[in-house]
């Protein structure tokens, strides 16, 4: 298990390093002018030569590379060309609200999906499975933003109109601050996440269910006089999770990364928002770091599924 997972950091670790070159390729090998965005389309020849100076760009680009993974490797993402703020702040800034929105978003379509779609394993081709399969296709083919705006013009528009006052969409809370008016004011957002992913997962673990209840051991546990629940929850279930579990390791960590289109469709000030407004303003640092923080969380939940598989399938082993 320990060498595995050696072996697996250190592959993580050469595919971050990948993907920090090819970021540093694109931004600053490639045809821009970082002082240019900096100092204005009107600064002269004297200022601009300046502004190179201070950022290290009239250094060889091999030099560059060595200041920018050292940079890195020591935690400094770096200052914001538009305020002059400190990368590291702005994230810190964002990053709780996308952290919020992921993890509870992730909650809820985990047990929807899982439990929708163990209820369909368990009665193939009945009312409950075909059931499952419609929720599961109407809300796959829903964009995103469409059903955000709708979870916006029924549950806040037109219940505010009638008085009912529950749901509300009026920024973000901190946790730390008030627990049930974070989670009120995330609600709309975790379900517009949930119900679209955990159609996925709903088939994904019906289709997983049905292959481990056609095997040997299940027949085998079936037939010593296991109760059904058991032979379900206990033998089957834990297999049928691994797909599952490859899933929710990738769209976690692609969530934390930015969930751009709920972000905006609710006004949240999170990483994803971030990611469009430093787009737009081509603040290049914020850009490089969103870009490397969202792979490092990608690398790192695939590690940590990777490692899970053990203890949910006993089958597995890893050497």
């Amino acid at each position: 298990m320990t060498r595995f997972l050696a072996r697996r950091i250190a592959f993580g670790a050469i595919v971050l390093w990948v993907v920090v070159t090819v970021v540093f390729i694109l931004y600053f090998v490639a045809p821009n002018d970082p002082a240019r965005l900096i100092a204005g389309r009107l600064a002269n020849a004297q200022t601009l030569a300046a502004v190179r100076h201070n950022l290290g760009l009239d250094q060889p680009v091999i030099v560059q590379y060595g200041r920018y993974l050292s940079r890195l490797l020591h935690g400094n993402l770096g200052y914001s060309y538009v305020g002059g703020e400190p990368v590291t702040t702005i994230i810190g800034q964002d990053l709780p609200v996308t952290a919020s929105l992921a993890v509870g978003g992730a909650l809820i379509w985990l047990v929807i999906g899982v439990a929708s779609g163990v209820l369909a394993a368990r009665h193939p081709r009945t009312l409950a499975d075909r059931s499952v399969t419609a929720f599961a296709l109407f809300f796959y083919s829903m964009p995103t933003f469409l059903l955000g705006e709708l979870f916006l013009l029924v549950f806040f528009f037109e219940l505010h109109r009638l008085g009912f006052n529950f749901f509300t969409v009026t920024g973000y809370i901190s946790l730390t601050q008030d627990p049930a008016e974070w989670a009120r004011h995330l609600i709309l957002p975790w379900f517009t996440i949930a119900l679209v992913t955990a159609s996925i997962y709903s088939r994904l673990t019906r289709g997983s269910m049905l292959d481990v209840l056609g095997e040997d051991y299940i027949r085998t546990a079936r037939a010593k006089g296991l109760s059904e629940r058991r032979v379900i929850y206990r033998h089957g279930l834990r297999a049928a999770l691994t797909p599952v579990l490859t899933e929710f390791g990738i769209d976690v960590g692609t969530l934390l990364g930015g969930v751009i289109v709920t972000e905006n469709v609710f006004g949240l000030p999170g990483l994803g928002n971030q990611i469009l407004t430093s787009i737009t303003r081509e603040d290049l640092p914020v850009i490089i770091a969103l870009v490397i923080l969202a792979s490092t969380f990608i690398v790192v939940a695939n590690i940590i599924v990777d490692a899970l598989y053990a203890v949910l399938d006993p089958r597995v082993r890893l050497t």
